[in-house]
């Protein structure tokens, strides 16, 4: 069995809206990268991301970015290293669909993580921040609310 997921949500805004949301790194760390987020979502781009509940900022390899379509990157799988294993890479895909009314349907898929019992573990965790980042962006997009502030800290 591959270890890998997918989640969604609807967020009650346009499609560039939300598309913009997450590729600016200054309306992503309103409600998401807690530490801030380096550069802006594009295709070749590696930029970081920094997170209070995890040390250390992510470097966030951008394969390919489609304008309010989608958006493909990597990074480096939590559990990398562990086991004597060496590091890799999970990949990302988020897709952006347009709704009825001006809302836009966003999924966030993971996959690649090594078949071990760490690998597992580290593919709840990023399902599990996954699903908060969409809450968390319907939130903010929608109303302005940053529900990760003083969460983790």
């Amino acid at each position: 069995m591959d270890l890998k997921f997918e989640v969604s949500g609807r967020i009650n805004r346009p499609i560039e809206e939300v598309f913009e949301g997450v590729v600016n790194p200054e309306k992503l760390s309103g409600y998401f990268t807690t530490g801030g987020a380096s550069g802006r979502i594009e295709t070749g781009a590696t930029v970081t991301w920094d997170f209070h509940d995890h040390p250390g900022a992510f470097p966030v390899k951008v394969v390919e970015v489609e304008k309010n379509r989608r958006i493909i990157f990597e990074w480096e799988a939590n559990d990398s290293g562990k086991d004597g294993e060496d590091k890799y890479n999970t990949t990302v895909t988020m897709r952006f669909e347009a709704l009825e009314g001006g809302r836009t349907l966003v999924s966030i898929a993971e996959e690649g993580w090594r078949k071990t019992d760490a690998g597992q573990e580290s593919s709840y965790c990023n399902c599990m921040g996954w699903s908060q980042m969409l809450c968390a962006m319907k939130a903010y997009l929608e109303h302005g609310i940053n529900l990760r502030e003083g969460m983790y800290k």
